[in-house]
């Protein structure tokens, strides 16, 4: 027998349901779209009966633990009340935890999204075995989470990890949050596609007028794909995205201190055309981490997956393995990528519900 929970992702588009062991295996996964034109009184029944379901068919074989709930937006963490979600409308102070908890008579934890992410990768992705991790997303924007000894750090009412809005820019473009130059306007897929439509305004990048008027989905991936074919406006554009990622990661070392920083979110996968620049930021700007760099970073000219591979097996170890310690025996700084995509947020959410059953 093996107790199981259930883990949900919660998203604008799909809403995702998987039944998670305590041990991390993936019984099964469910995937409906998420109808928030009918509200939310719609979507919360259709994401319990999937529960239930789901709880109903593998309580033969174990426990049913709980319920984790990864969502976008600023939740109350007293209350399980989401505040306010961009993705989901119609949710504004809505209480979501209490609604489900109501429907199922069990136990339900309320996340953030990015928060269940960070916690998967470090239960069972790139950060395996390390108890203190932040992963940073790399998507349409930032998000991200933080990890200490195994538990998410909130902050002081959840709202920790805003890796997105952290200034690198002092007199940067404006972003959605009111400030001025946040390392979203600079490291995020939106920011390439930022840099490129400027670009193809000011006449510096034929390349990309001629991409976007043949390719309706033109966006940072057709970007990037110029970049490793060597066009040096595309490999600018990426130059430009390492320098500020490589600012945001060297002001986050300088402040928390941990083992493990994991790259995830899309454009993380562009890692061959923005690490060099991130890495040469990183040991000019953060005295930490010069001083516990890994001896030698992967190689540049890997594609993502040859870099996953290779920091995997140490972080499937712990803290002592030798990939994480220098020499002499002391600990090392890594920076690696995601191992789990999209479904980090599902195990990070069963995981979640399992630690305060």
């Amino acid at each position: 027998m093996s107790d199981f929970s259930i883990g949900v992702d919660l998203g604008g588009t799909n809403l995702r349901i998987a039944a998670v062991s305590s041990d991390g295996q993936l019984l099964e996964k469910i995937t409906l779209s998420t109808k928030v034109a009918l509200g939310p009184n719609h979507v919360i029944t259709e994401m319990c009966d999937a529960i239930q379901r789901l709880s109903g068919k593998y309580e033969e074989t174990g426990k049913f633990l709980g319920a984790g709930i990864g969502v976008p937006g600023i939740i109350d963490m007293q209350t399980g009340m989401l505040r306010k979600s961009a993705n989901l409308p119609g949710f504004e102070d809505y209480p979501v935890r209490a609604e489900i908890e109501r429907r199922l008579r069990a136990r339900v934890v309320l996340e953030n999204d990015a928060n269940v992410a960070a916690l998967g990768e470090q239960w069972l992705g790139a950060a395996r075995g390390i108890a203190n991790v932040a992963v940073v997303t790399l998507g349409t924007g930032i998000g991200g989470g933080i990890v200490i000894g195994g538990k998410i750090w909130h902050g002081m009412n959840g709202m920790a990890g805003e890796f997105g809005h952290v200034t690198v820019e002092p007199e940067g473009p404006p972003c959605g949050c009111g400030n001025r130059g946040c390392a979203e306007r600079y490291a995020s897929a939106s920011a390439i596609v930022r840099m490129a439509q400027e670009a193809i305004a000011s006449g510096e990048a034929p390349s990309f007028a001629q991409a976007a008027s043949s390719d309706a989905e033109f966006g940072a991936k057709s970007i990037y794909n110029l970049a490793i074919q060597g066009d040096e406006p595309a490999r600018r554009i990426f130059r430009t995205f390492g320098r500020y990622l490589g600012i945001l990661l060297a002001d986050l070392i300088n402040v928390l201190n941990l083992d493990m920083y994991v790259l995830g979110g899309g454009v993380a996968n562009a890692w061959d055309a923005y690490a060099p620049n991130m890495f040469e930021e990183l040991r000019a700007r953060s005295l930490v981490y010069a001083a516990t760099a890994p001896p030698q970073e992967p190689v540049w000219g890997q594609p993502p997956s040859a870099v996953r591979a290779e920091r995997s097996s140490a972080a499937a170890g712990s803290s002592t393995s030798p990939s994480l310690r220098t020499q002499t025996g002391a600990r090392k700084t890594v920076i690696t990528l995601a191992l789990l995509g999209s479904d980090a947020g599902l195990y990070g959410a069963a995981r979640a519900a399992v630690m305060v059953s």
